[in-house]
C-alpha cells in the first residue's frame, strides 16, 4: 500500500479537482477538502496544548465534521466522536473519560454540554455556526500547501471510537492511522468502492460503520461522499436520487425502516448498486434486492478488529464468509476448544447449538487489536492467553463459512436449552408489521429465562393486527421455546445514535416497562394477553414465592 497513513492518502488528494464531499447546498472537490483540512489543522496545532492531542467532534453529519476528520489527520490529533444521543452524566463522562482538549460543536452541541464538567475550557470549545468560528478560519487559511506534522506515523492515534453501549457502558476503541488507512484501502476492493462511485452516508460519522467502511474507503479510492444529517427512512430515496449514490452503509434497524416505507411502483428507479453493513436479515437482504435493486453485504467487524473474515460471493445465504487467516475460529469459552461444525436443517437452524455455537476469536490477532483508552479491565477482558476475544457468538457449517449468532448476552437459557436471540428477531422481523425487534432473556420466576421480545410498530398500527400467534405458528425455523413468553409494543423503542437498539436498557427494565406488555402464559401455541398492573403484582408474587426476588427485572 503506498500511503500507509490517513495523512498520506488526504495529500495524495491535493489538488484533485473530482468531487470529493457532496451537501444538498454545495459541493467540494477533493482538492478543496484538503486545503479545508489543511486550515483547520493549522488551528488544532496552536491549541494543541498539554496532554493528549484529541479533538472531540460533537456534530451531525456536516461537511464541518469531515474537514476536521481530515484535519486531526494532518496535524497527528486523534478524533472523539461524541455521541449527539447522550445526556447529562453519560456525556460527561464519556468526554472526561476521552481527555478531550478540543472539542468542535455547534449551538445545539454546546447546549447539551451546558452545565457539564467535561475539562475543557470555554476557549477550546469551537462552534461552527458562531460568527467567530468563520473569522477564526479566515484568519488560518491560504497558508500554503497542505502537509503532515512530522510526528505523524502509522502509529498515531487517529480515532477513538466509543462503543456503541448496547449491552453496556462504553468504551473507547483506539484506531490508529495506519490501522484506518488498511481498512480503508482493503474495504475498497472488498465492498467495490471504485472512483465513479457516490457514497451516501446515512449512518452517523461518529460510529466506525460510516468511517471504516464508508468514509476511509471513499478517501481511499477518491469516490465521492454524499452526506446527510442524520439518517430518514422518508428522506432516503429522494437523497440517493438527488445525489446519484450508488453505495451507503447501514445497520439492521435502518434498512427496517426503509422498507417500512409504502411500496411504490418505481422504488427500483434508483442509482444504488450495493451497500455494506450487519444486523439485516437474509429476508430483508432479499426483499431489499427485489424491490430497490440494490444488494446488501453483510460482514461482520467491529470497531476494535476487523478483516477476520473474507467475503464468498456465492457463499449461503446468512454466512459472514471463511476466515481470512488460520487463527480465527470458534471455541468454547471456557474450554478454548474448537467448536464442531453446526448441523443445519432444511431452514438453516442449528441443530446441535450447545456444542456448535461457540466465541468468535482469532488466535493471531492479540498484536493487532490496538486497545481501549485509559481501560486495562476492558483490555485484559479482549485479550486473555494471548488471543484476541471478539465477545461475539458465531458457528460454522461443515462447509467452513462462519455465521453470527449473536453477542456473547444474546444467549436465553430456556428449560435448560440455549436459545439464540438473534434466530427469534430475525423470525419477528419478517412479519410486515413488524418495524424492529430486539429479543432478550427475562429471568423465569422459578428457574432459568423466559424469552421477551420488543417490537416496534409503525404509527397508528396495533399490536393485533400483527396476528402474532397465527404468524409465529407459521414459521418453520422456530423451536418451540423460541417463540416469546412476552412482547414489548412500542412506536419508538430506545436506540443508540448509531441506531441500533439499546437491548440491555430494554433487558433491565423487562415486564415493568411503561410500554403495553403482552403476555403468553399458557401452553401449547402462543396466545397473548395484554398485561395489566394486577397481572404484574402477581407475577411478582411469584418470584417471591419461589425465593427468587433478586432476579425480579
Amino acid at each position: 500500500m503506498p500511503h500507509q497513513t490517513i495523512a498520506d492518502q488526504l495529500l495524495a488528494r491535493a489538488g484533485d479537482e473530482h468531487p470529493g464531499l457532496l451537501t444538498r447546498e454545495r459541493s467540494w472537490t477533493w482538492g478543496e477538502v484538503v486545503e479545508e483540512s489543511a486550515t483547520r489543522a493549522a488551528w488544532a496545532g496552536e491549541l494543541r496544548g498539554e496532554g493528549p492531542f484529541h479533538i472531540g467532534v460533537l456534530l451531525d453529519n456536516v461537511p464541518e465534521y469531515v474537514f476536521w476528520l481530515g484535519a486531526a489527520a494532518l496535524a497527528g490529533a486523534a478524533v472523539v466522536g461524541i455521541n449527539p444521543t447522550r445526556r447529562g452524566a453519560e456525556l460527561e463522562r464519556e468526554v472526561r473519560h476521552t481527555e478531550c482538549r478540543l472539542i468542535v460543536t455547534d449551538r445545539t452541541g454546546l447546549g447539551l454540554l451546558d452545565g457539564l464538567d467535561v475539562g475543557v475550557r470555554r476557549d477550546r470549545l469551537l462552534v461552527v455556526d458562531d460568527p467567530a468560528y468563520a473569522t477564526g478560519l479566515a484568519a488560518r487559511g491560504g497558508r500554503g500547501p497542505a502537509h503532515a506534522a512530522p510526528d505523524v506515523t502509522a502509529a498515531t492515534t487517529m480515532l477513538l471510537l466509543l462503543t456503541s453501549g448496547t449491552t453496556g457502558t462504553s468504551k473507547a476503541a483506539i484506531c490508529s492511522q495506519g490501522r484506518l488507512a488498511a481498512l480503508g484501502a482493503a474495504n475498497s476492493a472488498k465492498y467495490d468502492i471504485t472512483r465513479a462511485d457516490t457514497c451516501y452516508c446515512p449512518m452517523p460519522l461518529f460510529h466506525g460503520n460510516a468511517l471504516m467502511a464508508l468514509w476511509a474507503p471513499a478517501l481511499s479510492a477518491g469516490a465521492t461522499i454524499a452526506l446527510t444529517r442524520k439518517f430518514s427512512a422518508s428522506g432516503f430515496l429522494p437523497d440517493v436520487r438527488h445525489y446519484g449514490a450508488t453505495y451507503f452503509t447501514y445497520v439492521g434497524k435502518a434498512i427496517g425502516y426503509i422498507l417500512a416505507r409504502p411500496e411504490t411502483p418505481d422504488d427500483a428507479d434508483n442509482p444504488l448498486t450495493h451497500a455494506f453493513g450487519t444486523e439485516a436479515s437474509p429476508e430483508d437482504t432479499e426483499l431489499f434486492l427485489s424491490r430497490f435493486g440494490c444488494r446488501l453485504v453483510e460482514g461482520y467487524g467491529s470497531s476494535e478488529g476487523a478483516g477476520m473474515l473474507k467475503r464468498v460471493a456465492d457463499g449461503p445465504v446468512g454466512a459472514l464468509g471463511t476466515p481470512a487467516r488460520d487463527g480465527v475460529r470458534i471455541v468454547d469459552p471456557v474450554t478454548r476448544e474448537t467448536c464442531p461444525p453446526a448441523r443445519l436443517d432444511a431452514y438453516g437452524r442449528v441443530r446441535n447449538p450447545e456444542e456448535a455455537i461457540g466465541e468468535i476469536v482469532d488466535t493471531e490477532g492479540a498484536a493487532r487489536f490496538e486497545g481501549y483508552w485509559n481501560n486495562e479491565a476492558a483490555n485484559a477482558e479482549r485479550v486473555r492467553h494471548g488471543w484476541y476475544w471478539t465477545g461475539d457468538l458465531g458457528y460454522v457449517d461443515e462447509a467452513g463459512y462462519f455465521y453470527f449468532a449473536g453477542r456473547s448476552g444474546d444467549w436465553i437459557r430456556v428449560d435448560g436449552e440455549n436459545i439464540s436471540a438473534l434466530l427469534t428477531e430475525r423470525v419477528l422481523r419478517r412479519n410486515q408489521g413488524v418495524v424492529a425487534a430486539g429479543v432478550f432473556g427475562v429471568p423465569d420466576p422459578r428457574s432459568g429465562d423466559q424469552v421477551m421480545a420488543a417490537v416496534e410498530i409503525a404509527d397508528g398500527s396495533r399490536f393485533e393486527d400483527l396476528d402474532l400467534p397465527g404468524f409465529l405458528a407459521g414459521q418453520k425455523d422456530l423451536g418451540t421455546k423460541g417463540a416469546p413468553r412476552f412482547v414489548r409494543v412500542s412506536h419508538a423503542l430506545p436506540t443508540t445514535g448509531s441506531n441500533k437498539l439499546r437491548k440491555k436498557e430494554m433487558q433491565l427494565d423487562g415486564w415493568r416497562t411503561d410500554d403495553p406488555v403482552y403476555r403468553w402464559t399458557g401452553r401449547g401455541g402462543p396466545a397473548y394477553a395484554l398485561m395489566t398492573d394486577d397481572d404484574k403484582a402477581a407475577l411478582r408474587g411469584e418470584f417471591l414465592a419461589h425465593g427468587r426476588a433478586r432476579f425480579l427485572p
